[in-house]
């Protein structure tokens, strides 16, 4: 049986940019790394992985753009407002018992979460002693998420899942609209730390009283999926709440008896570990 190149330069690919670079990506899922090489491959005008490589390799300044290629920046405002729905009512009347609250948005891609998640804590009263710190390891997704610049052209859909989610005012309250793009009101910015963390690689960020990492462990092999939930875990107080996206769980994770559920279709838990 012959072997399959492709494979084995995908092996080449990952080894070179965890020596080369310090990022290891052999606990992705392979299917989706391996879409999004190719991507950059044929984005770049290359004939296969192994040039990739090679470039990557002798040519530093390539970095940011193969990052930016391999991270998965897909989101949007209020998206699943439900469970933004279920965040406000659920979550946040409890957070409200904290003299100061650190939240953790891990894997924040450009930012949509972070701004939807602020806006509900301003109306709830609690921004002014909310911290929010907001994660990625793309440095380009992280410039992009502090622009808080999105296309005009999205801001109907998100109005309506912001009223969905339960929103008390009209989302255009928070931003100012020019041409073909929406400018985000930068105080909603003002409690919020915009930091680069690899979730393969790094440790506890912060203690946080709430972490959403949405929609970001489906791309996880499951070894790399037990170790970002301890790693999560271990980053709550005791009582926190931690929110996946709607296609992930906890039933199959080693981490799964450190938390109860809350809200199973929101996938909203809460810490019970004993220390």
């Amino acid at each position: 049986m012959e072997p399959d190149l492709d494979e084995i330069e995908l092996d080449l690919f990952v080894e070179a940019l965890r020596r080369r670079h310090g990022y290891d990506l052999s606990q992705y899922a392979r299917p989706s790394l391996k879409r999004r090489v190719q991507g950059l491959v044929r984005q770049h005008g290359l004939a296969h992985i192994g040039e990739l490589t090679s470039r990557m390799l002798r040519d530093a300044s390539l970095l940011p753009q193969v990052i930016e290629g391999l991270s998965v920046p897909v989101s949007e405002m209020f998206r699943d407002p439900f469970v933004f729905e279920a965040l406000r009512t659920r979550v946040f009347p409890v957070l409200a018992s904290y003299p100061s609250i650190n939240i953790w948005q891990a894997g924040c891609a450009h930012g949509e979460e972070v701004y939807s998640l602020a806006i509900l804590l301003q109306e709830a009263g609690l921004y002014d002693r909310s911290q929010i710190y907001a994660t990625d390891f793309s440095d380009a997704a992280l410039a992009r998420a502090r622009e808080g610049i999105f296309p005009v052209r999205e801001a109907r859909a998100a109005s309506l899942r912001y009223q969905q989610a339960g929103g008390t005012r009209t989302l255009a309250d928070y931003y100012h609209a020019r041409y073909d793009l929406v400018k985000l009101d930068e105080s909603l910015c003002r409690n919020v730390v915009f930091a680069n963390h690899n979730l393969a690689t790094d440790g506890v960020f912060c203690e946080a009283h709430l972490i959403l990492c949405r929609n970001v462990l489906i791309y996880f092999n499951n070894a790399l999926q037990d170790r970002t939930l301890a790693l999560f875990a271990d980053s709550l107080v005791r009582g926190g709440f931690l929110c996946l996206g709607t296609k992930e769980n906890l039933a199959l994770a080693s981490a799964s008896s450190s938390f109860a559920t809350v809200d199973g279709p929101a996938r909203i838990f809460r810490s019970i570990r004993a220390t």
